[in-house]
């Protein structure tokens, strides 16, 4: 199978070079009058109240949802926090109990942030901090604090409703609840045909947002640092494609379980590589510490930036803090579906450290960079990951070398990622075969090809725009059926302070 795959994989890539030259245009001619409609609709905006203030709807159809689940499950972000952490260090897992699932729950949580760490903590901070001004980074913080809850409910929905297959193998995720959940409450069809547009949604997200943007800008970050223009790779996107779709390719043929190996080692690395240096930074720049959180917290109240008005400011960091974690698109919860565990609970527990690490931890730290270096005060001209680049360098002076090896590292992490997300999508609407999985894996790797190779702007929008479409969709299922996860939150929280939740003595209290 390996064989088949790599063979057609290079096939259609040199098919798609031959093809590339000129097409760009084309492609786009044909496209955006058809998805342009789609991709307005979607992030159109709407006046927030009772000010002048345009934001794009799906904000806050993202935020209200998630301070509706913090409210709702009594701060579930807040007082659920440490017993994450101790199930994902392990305290209470048992190698010997028989559970359902492919992978710990450690590699869960490395899965699902290596989908969601990725250029918008690098090149999205900047921009949310360039408009809204340093105060942007309290509001992201945060609606990043009130996304840790909404993950926190999908996930625990994405185990409890999965389904198991006879090879052992996991499938799960909001097509599963949404379909599976409404069903037991008598809204069979509504629930199914809210399943199929998620995973509609979820495909075309996987192949554009999720694969091509992520490898078109890897190939745009190698470029600039091996002599841009002049680079010997500088018209070589195909090229570069085929490399990075054959890694990619090997990685995904494995499934879960290979993906999983992978992102626990990738994902720690790139995340220390990255705050590793910001912290660097701000010890070198200790003296400007006040003053940048004495900004940021002056500006979230005075609404300084070009965003201008306190409510702005507050836009500006919530969209960034919404487009990062994406707490509510549902997509984590189809690789914390696979975890090993026979309480659905614990990983809504394991989940809800997501939005903490990408919003609260890495976003914070590109912010501060950039505010502590004074490069947010300075008229560089600068924007997105060439700010952070600069901000970086301005400390570090080989850093963007760095910092092309963490783009690198967030886009390959991040592909890998929703090439799952993609394929439990694919599967279930056209069912568990190895013939399916194949037939999308294979074009999961062509598509890696055709992003470094092409720059087709309207298919991006049009695949963003489905990834938050995946969001309308998820939350509508959330609400319905997040009154089970407070009944069951409520039983597991009895189980476990009487010590009955996991039927094992906890790891750290083993003799």
């Amino acid at each position: 199978m390996n064989n088949r795959l790599l063979l057609a994989l290079l096939g259609s890539s040199l098919a798609t070079n031959a093809a590339a030259e000129g097409l760009d245009e084309k492609i786009n001619e044909v496209v955006a009058p058809i998805v342009n409609p789609f991709v307005g609709m979607i992030f159109s905006t709407i006046p927030f109240p009772f000010t002048d203030v345009q934001v794009p709807w799906i904000v806050l159809w993202l935020v209200v949802a998630a301070l509706f689940f913090t409210v709702y499950l009594g701060f579930i972000n807040v007082r659920g926090f440490k017993h994450a952490l101790e199930l994902v260090s392990g305290k209470y897992s048992n190698p010997k109990a028989k559970e359902d699932g492919e992978v710990s729950h450690f590699q869960a949580l490395t899965t699902a942030l290596s989908g969601t760490v990725g250029l918008g903590n690098i090149a999205g901070v900047a921009v949310a901090v360039s408009i809204g001004g340093a105060g942007a980074t309290f509001w992201m913080i945060l609606a990043g604090l009130l996304g840790m809850s909404s993950k926190f409910v999908e996930c625990a929905l994405g185990v409890k409703y999965r389904n198991t297959n006879p090879d052992g193998t996991v499938s799960g995720g909001p097509m599963y609840y949404l379909s599976k959940g409404l069903a037991k409450r008598g809204n069979a069809a509504f629930g199914r045909t809210l399943a199929v547009l998620f995973s509609v949604f979820a495909i075309g997200g996987a192949l554009g947002g999720g694969n091509m943007f992520q490898a078109n800008q890897a190939f745009k970050q190698v470029v600039g640092v091996t002599g841009g223009d002049a680079s010997f790779l500088a018209d070589k996107g195909w090229l570069f494609g085929i490399v990075l779709a054959v890694i990619v390719g090997i990685v995904i043929i494995g499934g879960i379980k290979s993906i999983a190996k992978v992102t626990e080692k990738v994902v720690p690395f790139m995340a220390a590589i990255y705050v590793g240096a910001a912290l660097i930074i701000i010890a070198i720049n200790y003296d400007r510490i006040d003053d940048a959180f004495g900004a940021i917290f002056h500006g979230a109240f005075t609404g300084e930036g070009i965003a201008g008005g306190v409510i702005g400011v507050l836009i500006q960091g919530f969209k960034r803090a919404a487009f990062s974690n994406e707490a509510g698109v549902g997509s984590a919860a189809i690789a914390h579906a696979a975890v090993k565990t026979k309480e659905p609970l614990s990983e809504g527990f394991v989940s809800l450290l997501e939005p903490f690490i990408d919003t609260v931890v890495i976003c914070t730290m590109t912010a501060l960079v950039i505010i502590i270096t004074g490069y947010l005060d300075t008229d560089t001209g600068l924007a997105g990951v060439e700010l952070t680049s600069a901000a970086f360098g301005s400390a570090i002076s080989w850093f963007p070398y760095i910092l092309a090896i963490a783009v690198v590292l967030f886009a390959f992490s991040t592909m890998i990622s929703w090439s799952y997300y993609g394929l439990k999508a694919w599967t279930y609407l056209f069912g568990e075969s190895k013939t399916a999985e194949l037939i999308f894996k294979v074009k999961f790797c062509v598509f890696v090809v055709i992003g470094s190779a092409m720059n087709l702007g309207p298919v991006i929008d049009f695949s963003d725009a489905m990834i938050f479409s995946m969001a309308l969709v998820n939350i509508i299922g959330l609400y319905i059926l997040v009154p089970e996860i407070k009944r069951d939150l409520a039983d597991y929280l009895a189980r476990h302070k009487a010590g009955k939740v996991y039927n094992v003595t906890p790891v750290s209290d083993q003799a």
